[in-house]
């Protein structure tokens, strides 16, 4: 989709449409979720501080997340996508790959078919889509991004090279600016670069990862489109109106995200075995710290101690903080996964399953701040619970 946030305020509010709109959060310390090709053209993009936007678009019209209507919209246009092929891989909220193959049977040529995806898309929701239409996910996804706003791009497969060939290197999935610069030392700029240089040098130079940025570089990847694909992980992050300085405070915050991220685990029925913590400071350095359990949890106070003693690994207290996230991976449905406990230990963990489902129930009938732990009403001044 394009700009997709500001196209559904625009959608609603259509006195915003041909404006710099800016979607994000709070002016002190939000960051931009998206904007409008307007406000792109002043050099706003997503992840930039609002107080950035605002400095380089002070006309800018700036809307807060709406994220329950953004999904309405979404799934409209994911139902519209499996009209055309049930082969459909969510990408995001708004973007997807979609499986064409067989379809031209029924519908005509692949561009015929996306030219009508564009249109139907168009006519229902009153938003425009780009689509890249290619002989790969890596290619398609490349060539999405080449024609925005409401472009289509086709590349034959006897075509995927000169249509690289050209791009620069950045372009290429996971090639941020510290790969860019190892690749120029090595006079790589372009696609065309990276595919003439011999494997054996980007093998010896990345590793694994060089041999998959050279068969990226031809257009080769192999991945099929995955309609059903699982939930990698379930987190939680919070970005602060002003710098946590204490660590009292800090573990405070990590309890709030812990019990967010443990009620939503137990929501969609999964528990997680590597629980992580990032931390973002004030100069907007990040950092991530993760350590993996005996046993799947999705428990609030297991997660809160692991987290705990991950931001022992961090300098929170020393230098201001301005985001805390947690996240749990590796996860897992089956039941008969969390290993059974002998004695007491069994009887505990069978003790907080109950609990948590008391508590569930009670946060589902009445509201999430129907009841939570004391600690989160608490005076932040003083030193909170801990556990070890």
């Amino acid at each position: 989709m394009d700009a997709f946030y500001p196209a559904v305020e625009a959608l609603d509010k259509p006195e915003l449409r041909g404006k710099p709109v800016i979607v994000g959060g709070s002016r002190e310390r939000g960051v931009v979720s998206s904007a409008s090709y307007e406000a792109r053209r002043f050099g706003v993009h997503s992840a930039q501080p609002i107080a950035t936007a605002i400095r380089l678009c002070p006309d800018g019209i700036f809307m807060p997340v709406r994220m329950s209507r953004y999904k309405e919209v979404s799934r409209q246009i994911f139902g519209i996508f499996h009209r055309f092929t049930p082969l459909v891989e969510p990408l995001s909220i708004d973007e997807a790959f979609l499986d064409l193959t067989g379809a031209e049977r029924l519908m005509g040529q692949t561009k015929v078919i996306a030219k009508k995806i564009k249109e139907t898309v168009l006519k229902k929701t009153g938003l425009t889509v780009s689509a890249g239409v290619a002989s790969s996910k890596f290619v398609a996804k490349i060539a999405s991004d080449i024609d925005k706003p409401d472009g289509l791009t086709v590349v034959p497969p006897d075509r995927v090279r000169d249509f690289l060939d050209p791009l620069p290197v950045k372009k290429m999935w996971g090639v941020g600016k510290i790969t860019q610069q190892a690749l120029a030392r090595l006079s790589v700029k372009t696609f065309k670069d990276l595919r003439q240089i011999p494997v054996e040098i980007l093998e010896k130079k990345f590793g694994e990862r060089g041999t998959a940025m050279h068969l990226l570089s031809m257009g080769i990847d192999e991945r099929d489109v995955e309609p059903e694909r699982e939930t990698k992980s379930i987190g939680h992050e919070q970005t602060f109106m002003k710098d946590i300085l204490n660590p009292y405070q800090a573990r405070k915050e990590i309890l709030s995200l812990a019990n967010r991220v443990a009620q939503r685990m137990r929501r969609e029925k999964v528990r997680g075995n590597t629980v992580s913590l990032k931390v973002k400071y004030s100069d907007f350095t990040q950092i991530t710290r993760a350590a993996t359990l005996f046993a799947p949890t999705d428990d609030t106070m297991e997660i809160y101690s692991i987290s705990c003693r991950l931001l022992k690994k961090t300098a929170v207290g020393k230098r201001p903080v301005r985001l805390l996230g947690i996240s749990l991976s590796q996860l897992s449905t089956l039941e008969n996964e969390k290993q059974l406990f002998l004695f007491a230990q069994d009887k505990e963990y069978q003790k907080r399953k109950n609990l948590n489902t008391a508590l569930d129930s009670i946060c589902n009938k009445f509201g999430e701040k129907s009841i939570r732990p004391a600690t989160l009403i608490s005076n932040p001044a003083k030193p909170e619970l801990t556990i070890e």
